[in-house]
């Protein structure tokens, strides 16, 4: 059975610094054969609504629009709080969100935390 470590994002778009980090590793992990899941939490939301990520970058880095899709290609999965959406005013429709994320409730959360072997959040 693969390792899984999950990345909790609750930095948004008002902290670009913060937004490359976990698609990076998560992209990094999947080509180690490990397991990797992104949760969007709070402000993290910001990062995957649509028309946001191609409007983030950084130095010489790629856009982070760029960034995620490669971690999208390379399987990473992308799930977005629900209440957080509720939180922001959103409505936490599918359409309101860049590919492949998924809107989920709280109680993923929590199951992703305890079935994860390590958990890193920015």
């Amino acid at each position: 059975m693969a390792k899984k470590i999950l990345y909790v994002q609750t930095s948004g778009t008002d902290t670009p610094e913060r937004l490359y980090a976990p698609f990076i590793l998560a992209t990094t992990a999947k080509a180690m054969g490990v397991d990797a899941t992104i949760y969007f939490l709070g402000k993290g939301v910001t990062a995957v609504m649509k028309g946001n990520a191609e409007t983030v970058k950084m130095g010489s880095f790629p856009t982070v629009k760029q960034v995620m899709d490669q971690a999208a290609k390379e399987g990473v999965r992308m799930l977005v709080c629900g209440q957080s959406c509720q939180m922001l005013g959103l409505k936490g429709s599918p359409d309101e969100f860049e590919d492949p994320a998924k809107v989920v409730g709280a109680a993923t959360l929590n199951d992703l935390l305890l079935e994860s072997d390590a958990v890193l959040s920015f």
